[in-house]
């Protein structure tokens, strides 16, 4: 397990630059197999498979230290690692048999923008954000340009967007289940899955302020059942 106590540094130029061409390629790899998935040759076949590639990304893109410039880029992946699984999800045909493993995957990310809004750094093993300490220039007082970032309004609104939009495609997805008739709510409450579904993202979205826009797309997705 990393060892958070120490200072969180940033990463250097050329850091930063083998950072930016892994997610990069990794990012290609998912998509171009993404889009191939009814191929034989994909290795995201189904949504179980997706998940587990994307997790491994979302969990490395996380693990970017919450310090400028890195910082930056920990947003800008987040951000598209989002937009992109979101996007994905409702490619796949929904199952029942999946939809822990879903749920899981989107708490992970509900934890992770926490992190990245709470300016922390990522357990990879815990699954959540930890507080570490700013690396101080011991004369000067000061962190030497590396201090934390917030996100910027653009930026939260885009997040805010991508995540309100995005439930309400997972609702309209989830009227896809073979439910053998019954309302795909009953088959939630069967798994012990409803809350976790109602709940999607509230950390997130009460951290930005933002929770009754969420709870409004909730409402109006219901009297459409």
């Amino acid at each position: 397990m990393p060892n958070h106590q120490t200072a969180a540094r940033a990463l250097s130029t050329a850091q930063e630059r083998k950072l930016v061409d892994f997610v990069e390629d990794r990012f290609l790899e998912l998509t171009r197999n993404y889009k191939k998935r009814s191929d034989p040759s994909s290795t995201v076949p189904t949504l179980s498979c997706y998940l587990t590639s994307s997790h491994t990304l979302l969990s490395f893109i996380l693990q970017i230290p919450p310090v400028q410039p890195s910082s930056f880029l920990r947003v800008t992946f987040l951000l598209r690692l989002t937009s992109e699984v979101m996007g994905a999800i409702t490619g796949y045909q929904p199952a029942a048999a999946g939809l822990p493993q879903l749920l899981s995957w989107l708490n992970d990310l509900d934890r992770g923008w926490l992190a990245v809004l709470r300016s922390q750094a990522w357990d990879p093993d815990a699954r959540e954000g930890v507080d570490v300490p700013q690396q101080t220039d011991a004369l000067h007082g000061d962190t030497g340009g590396a201090m934390r970032s917030p996100m910027t309004q653009t930026e939260r609104a885009r997040l805010r967007s991508l995540l309100i939009s995005g439930t309400g495609r997972l609702e309209e997805w989830l009227v896809e289940l073979d439910t053998g008739g019954q309302d795909y709510t009953a088959v939630l409450q069967t798994m012990d899955l409803q809350q976790g579904f109602d709940d999607l993202f509230a950390g997130t979205l009460t951290e930005m302020g933002s929770l009754n826009g969420v709870m409004n797309v909730h409402e109006g997705m219901e009297g459409t059942c």
